[in-house]
Order: structure tokens, then C-alpha cells, then sequence
């Protein structure tokens, strides 16, 4: 059993056969988290309405049913917590096709009014449920007019395209977000293939640099700087980063240069891959999304150590910033790979399960490091399951309900294309935590 908790789950449900104990929302402090949210009625899977088999063209195109679907579970967690679509300080957008995504910004515009906070888009594999095109997750504030409201900066030069409309960066107490930012190349930037000319390599050129390195590059210090620029902040400032790698074999590439800026005491940084062409310039090949702290707040960086070993070079175990902890995606490895003990056993291969092993593994480091931040499972808020094979989410899952005695998980499942860095592990693991 995990110690009590400081934190609400919000309009917990229960899903299908295997009664699963899903919390929609998770109320914390000043802040709400809604995580795996797609457009389910929490009985038949994605709402009947919604995929009309039938008579699919009757009404609304799909996707657009969907997304409305989507924002109406949204608006209803945020109620519960009192607070509103107002007040949404960030937004991450999994999809299973590119082909999603202008009816889901329709239908987020419309909702938003134009008040659209840092956004992360990309395209995945599969959801747990057949039929989803989407899967979103979401943090807003709980505001006070005191010292917890939300701003939206704005800069015209680092603002997304005009059919996304999401703020540059955007503020709320200590805390800085900035939406993903890729090498799409903005105004009259020169370009190829949507990507900015500054980060490739010169045309026609064979030896001039590693693609990734000079994407990586251009995105840190042409666009990431910028826009922390706009609260008054610098890398330094940054508490906790994905990185979405559209080819796998980038992966130690990508960390040469990530730290080269950030150096051995930067943030947390998850490295999950995606499906090729899934980023919004079609041969962008990386996508980072970053938190940063106001600089010298209250939220300034802690690292967390736990003697957990993590799968990049210099790669934090986590870190602390306020209240919140940011754990990386984890895997079940050590500095020599997958643990023994997390593989399938060939010998005997049928008598246990391999992500059900590898989840127990990384839930103890979790564990761990919420230990060592003063805090604990209980307070988990969002959970991100990545996987190489979405069959594998049920014994994942009930790891994590042993483990929280059957408290509701704030969770999203994505498959996402395999290999993962380690060779043998097909779970990965990304954990925010309250801890007040």
C-alpha cells in the first residue's frame, strides 16, 4: 500500500471487464491533470455517436464528432475542480494519423476562443481504443487573483501556424511552458519540405554535419531560447523536457547535443519515439516540448537521486521544481540493459509476463524517487505509458493497481514504434507527482 494522499482523483470510472480503475482527472493543489482523455462514453469505448457505424456521414465528420466529444469530457473534469477550459496551461495531442489533426484544431479553436495554451502535437501508433484517432492530456491552474493567474505571451515571430494559434509560452505562478517546438520554418524563412533551410543541411550536401545534430541544434538555439526569452528565462531555467525522435537511431546523436546546452545538472528529459513524417514539417525528424521556472522562484530545479540508472548519458532521475516532480520516461534497465529479471525467460516462457515484470521494475523507481522527493505513489498525477505493443497494456495496468491499492491511475497508453533505446524493453514510463 502506498502512504495517503494529497491528491482528488476527479470523476474516477471504471472500464470494461478488467475493471479498469481510470481517473479521468486529478485535482492537486493549484493544479488539475487529465490524462488519456479520448472520446469515450466509459461503457461502449469510443461513444456509438461518435463512430456511428451505420451511417457514418449522416452528421459531423468523424474526427470532428470526436475532438467536440474529447473537449466536452475535458470541460467536465475542469468543472470539477473548479476551474475552466479558461484556465488550461497545457496541452499534449497524441494521434494515429496526421489526417486528425485540422478537425481537432477546428473543434479547439471553436472551445478555446482563441486562447490556446502551449500545445504538443504527434502522431502514434495505437490507443486502447479501436476507432481513436485521438488521445489528449491536459493541465490547467486553479487560479487566485493574488499570485496564480495565467498569461499568454505572445510574439508574432514564434508563434505556431495560424491554424494551431497556441501561445508561444504562457505563465502561471512560478511555472513557464513552451508548446513543442520543431524545425517547421515560420514566415519567410527559407525552407524545404517545411522545414527551415537554417536546419539542414546544405542542399545537395552529403558530409555537411548529422541531420539531427543540426536540427537539435537549430531548435535549442533559434526557437527554444526565444520563446524562454519571453518570460525573462534562459536554458537554465528549464525543469523538465520530452523529445520526440521520428528515427530511433538518433537517439545518442540528439543527447550529444542536448548536452552540449544543458550539461550534466539540466532538466529531466524524456526521449519517446515517434511514427516517421508524425511532426508538423513532413521531414522534421524532433519535436521538444519544455517547463521552465521563473528564474529564481520557488520553482527552481531540484535533482532527485535515488540510485536509479537511466538509458541516456547524463540524464537526470528526476526533478523537482514547487510542487511538482518530473520523473523521465523510464524503462526496466540498468547501465547493462534490461534487467534479467524484466525479460522473457526462454527457457520457460509461459510462466510469467515480461511488461507486466518490466512495469513492477520501473514502478519501484518511481517509488523511489518519489521517496527521496518527500513524497509518494499516492500522489502520482499523470501517468504515460508508452509501449511497443498496446496488447501489452492490461498486465502493465495491474501492476500499477497493486501497487496503489486500488486507487484510480491517471493514465495514457500509446504504442508507439519499436525498438525502444534498450534493446528487449517494450514499456516505458513517464510519471508527474504532486509533492507539496
Amino acid at each position: 500500500m502506498t502512504k495517503s494522499a494529497s491528491v482528488e482523483p476527479l470523476l474516477p470510472v471504471e472500464l470494461g471487464a478488467g475493471k479498469i480503475k481510470f481517473a479521468q482527472g486529478m485535482k492537486a493543489g493549484r493544479w488539475v491533470f487529465a490524462t488519456g482523455l479520448m472520446a469515450q462514453d466509459f461503457v461502449n469505448g469510443i461513444a456509438p455517436d461518435v463512430l456511428a457505424e451505420r451511417a457514418p456521414h449522416s452528421g459531423l465528420p468523424k474526427r470532428e464528432k470526436e475532438a467536440l466529444r474529447i473537449f466536452e469530457n475535458l470541460d467536465a473534469v475542469l468543472r470539477a475542480a473548479g476551474t475552466d477550459l479558461g484556465n488550461l496551461v497545457r496541452t499534449d495531442q497524441y494521434y494515429t494519423t496526421v489526417k486528425a489533426v485540422p478537425p481537432y484544431q477546428q473543434v479547439r479553436r471553436e472551445f478555446l476562443d482563441g486562447r490556446i495554451p502551449p500545445s504538443t502535437s504527434i502522431a502514434q501508433q495505437r490507443f486502447l481504443l479501436p476507432g481513436a484517432d485521438m488521445n489528449i492530456q491536459a493541465m490547467a491552474a486553479i487560479p487566485s487573483e493574488k499570485d496564480f493567474t495565467v498569461e499568454h505571451l505572445k510574439h508574432e515571430q514564434l508563434a505556431g501556424r495560424p491554424t494551431s494559434g497556441y501561445s508561444p509560452a504562457l505563465t502561471v505562478g512560478d511555472f513557464i511552458f513552451l508548446p513543442g517546438i520543431t524545425s517547421l520554418a515560420i514566415g519567410d524563412e527559407p525552407r524545404r519540405n517545411g522545414v527551415a533551410a537554417a536546419a539542414l543541411m546544405a542542399e545537395g550536401a552529403q558530409w555537411g554535419g548529422q541531420p539531427i545534430k543540426l536540427e537539435t541544434e537549430f531548435i535549442i538555439t533559434k526557437r527554444m531560447t526565444a520563446s524562454l526569452a519571453l518570460a525573462g528565462a534562459t536554458l537554465a531555467d528549464v525543469v523538465h523536457a520530452q523529445v520526440y525522435l521520428t528515427d530511433r537511431d538518433d537517439y545518442s546523436a540528439f543527447n550529444a547535443v542536448w548536452i552540449k546546452h544543458f550539461g550534466t545538472a539540466g532538466p529531466s528529459v524524456s526521449i519517446i519515439p515517434c511514427i516517421e513524417h508524425g511532426l508538423a514539417p513532413y521531414d522534421g525528424k524532433i519535436e521538444i516540448n519544455v517547463i521552465a521556472a521563473k528564474p529564481g522562484s520557488a520553482a527552481s530545479k531540484r535533482h532527485i537521486d535515488a540510485g536509479i540508472d537511466t538509458a541516456f548519458r547524463h540524464q537526470p532521475q528526476a526533478v523537482q521544481a514547487g510542487d511538482l516532480l518530473f520523473i523521465p520516461a523510464l524503462m526496466a534497465a540498468d547501465r547493462d540493459g534490461l534487467l534479467p529479471a524484466a525479460g522473457a525467460d526462454r527457457r520457460q516462457p509461459y510462466f510469467s509476463s515480461s511488461p507486466e515484470m518490466q512495469a513492477e521494475a520501473i514502478i519501484d523507481n518511481i517509488a523511489r524517487l518519489c521517496a527521496a522527493a518527500g513524497t509518494s505513489l499516492a500522489n502520482v498525477v499523470r501517468v504515460l505509458l508508452f509501449l511497443t505493443d498496446i496488447g501489452e497494456f492490461y498486465p502493465v495496468y495491474k501492476a500499477w493497481e497493486r501497487r496503489l491499492g486500488g486507487r484510480p491511475l491517471p493514465f495514457a497508453a500509446v504504442e508507439v514504434p519499436g525498438p525502444l533505446p534498450v534493446p528487449g524493453a517494450t514499456v516505458m514510463t513517464e510519471a508527474w507527482v504532486y509533492a507539496p
